[in-house]
């Protein structure tokens, strides 16, 4: 770790060493910016960390699969290939089991062979259903997505949409003109919620409850407005699937620590930030593992509660503080992780026979085949309760990527919703978690059976164990919640939607806690940086 005098000023500091404080310190470093990253943690990337659980199996502590950023500018701007990071395509990219009478259904980034798997599972005519709504979804979703890696406007964001008009499924005309009238209706359709839109294009339950789960990913039933382009997302899926990093979620982070570095970017490891204070013409981070930091700008990229107290601590105006916490809605956490070591990996039953070598592994088992387990899982949640029966996401990468488990092993992680931050009745999460984490393994064993008798390693990380190790405050993996009245230009309040903090100029924030929230997309740290790279010139 590189030694760092009292008080050296560089041009920026990054408080927080999550993938979007990295990304954004990497791209000031290659501005030929000086730059200074501090981390509580000793572990660098946050939720997008890889490290050693169990003896010779490498374990992500958040993410597995990034779906995002592959979509974005970022891996090419930065040359990450160069500095270490490949990509394996997971395809298929998801799958769904079959049910008592229905096919499993394969979700590959051919579209003909998605068309042909759902037609085997449940028929012709959500077959043809499925290929007309991705050609609908597949631009507005590219849309949404360009739309993330900008600052929040409403002028930007209308404008991204302007072309779309022609997808909308009506138009109304008459007074407000026909253009005007079919922006209302495709803007109707983006709001509704995403069990309207299936009910609207399909038939078949199973269909349905696998979309449902692939959107809920973000958090919010499927039920809330605004949920539809969530499942609108599984079009692009057909233009660049999800992505496993060779090596580990971590990999990224790994990548941009090399990138940062050749810039000469420092990351300064189990250095908490404990105060942002006004210094004069600039600003200085203080920290409880050295000397303190300065900088003409500072990117706050770790939670935004946890930003504010740091402004409280150098003395920004308290009230102002407690107007913002007050509509900052954090919510009740989202789910668990169960990691699992074992000798092999899950056996699903009647699986097509033209897979490839890895099967369905490479993809998000979206273990659910009826949405009433969903919306049973969450009103259980919101009640304080553990659902009967998780919803799961299994991903077993290890047989796309060997170096996850030593020889003739597998790792594989799962994905479970919705388990509250506050349990019912005092309970804590040191009793429930024993009682959670096998709750998931049976939801494992119901669908491909004897898969229990498989593990050899469990490690279970609670809401409460995700707030501790990765300061994902009240459990929520996406920092604050990702309803409609949370994104945008209301991420994470109004008056910080800019990615700037009113009264505190060269204080600028990133990271899940603003436009475009949680994530790997990398998008927050990219419009930090131009940012404070504008604020420069």
């Amino acid at each position: 770790m590189t030694a760092v005098a009292p008080h050296r000023q560089v041009d920026a500091v990054v408080v927080g060493a999550g993938h979007n404080g990295l990304v954004a310190a990497a791209y000031l470093a290659q501005a030929g910016r000086s730059v200074r990253v501090v981390e509580r943690d000793t572990v660098p990337g946050g939720a997008v960390s890889t490290i050693e659980r169990f003896p010779g199996y490498r374990v992500d502590r958040g993410s597995s699969a990034h779906l995002m950023i592959r979509h974005s500018p970022i891996l090419d701007e930065l040359s990450l290939a160069e500095h270490g990071l490949h990509y394996v395509d997971c395809d298929p990219w998801a799958f769904s089991p079959g049910t008592d009478s229905s096919a499993p259904i394969v979700f590959r980034t051919d579209l003909d062979a998605t068309c042909a798997s759902i037609e085997r599972a449940v028929g012709a005519a959500d077959a043809d259903a499925y290929r007309r709504f991705v050609g609908v979804w597949r631009p507005r979703a590219r849309a949404v997505m360009e739309s993330f890696y900008s600052s929040p406007d409403p002028a930007r964001f209308a404008t991204a949409f302007s072309g779309l008009t022609g997808t909308a499924t009506t138009a109304r005309t008459g007074p407000i003109g026909r253009r005007t009238g079919a922006m209302a209706s495709l803007t109707q359709e983006l709001m509704a919620s995403g069990d309207s839109l299936l009910d609207r294009w399909f038939t078949a339950e199973p269909l349905k409850a696998a979309l449902a789960w692939f959107g809920a990913q973000s958090g919010p039933p499927m039920n809330a407005p605004g949920t539809a382009p969530m499942i609108g997302f599984a079009a692009l899926q057909h233009d660049i699937p999800p992505g496993r990093a060779i090596g580990g979620s971590g990999a990224l982070t790994a990548a941009l620590l090399r990138r940062l570095a050749a810039d000469g970017g420092e990351v300064l490891l189990g250095h908490a930030a404990t105060a942002i204070v006004p210094c004069g013409d600039h600003w200085r981070v203080e920290t409880d593992g050295g000397p303190a930091q300065c900088a003409t700008t500072i990117i706050a990229a770790c939670h935004v509660l946890t930003t504010m107290d740091l402004l409280a601590a150098g003395g920004h105006d308290p009230d102002t503080l407690r107007r913002w916490r007050s509509q900052i809605v954090v919510g009740d956490g989202i789910g668990m992780a169960v990691r699992l070591g074992t000798d092999a990996l899950p056996e699903y039953p009647d699986l097509p026979s033209d897979l490839p070598a890895h099967g369905v592994h490479s993809g998000l088992g979206l273990l659910v085949t009826d949405r009433a387990q969903l919306r049973r899982a969450h009103s259980s949640a919101s009640v304080g309760e553990l659902p009967q029966r998780p919803a799961c996401v299994a991903m077993g990468y290890s047989a796309i990527d060997p170096t996850l488990a030593p020889p003739g092993k597998h790792l594989v992680n799962v994905w479970a919703q919705w388990h509250p931050y506050r349990l019912a009745g005092g309970r804590t999460w040191s009793e429930a978690g024993p009682e959670a984490a096998a709750a998931v393994v049976a939801e494992l064993d119901r669908h491909a059976p004897g898969f229990g008798d498989r593990i050899v390693h469990t490690h279970v990380q609670t809401p409460a164990d995700l707030e501790q190790e990765l300061g994902l405050l009240g459990g929520n993996i996406m920092h604050v919640e990702m309803s409609i009245d949370q994104m945008f230009f209301w991420r994470p309040h109004p008056d910080l939607a800019a990615h700037r903090v009113p009264g505190a100029d060269g204080v600028l924030l990133a990271g899940a806690s603003t436009h475009p929230g949680g994530g790997v997309t990398g998008a927050s740290g990219r419009i930090s940086a131009r940012l404070a790279l504008r604020r420069r010139r």
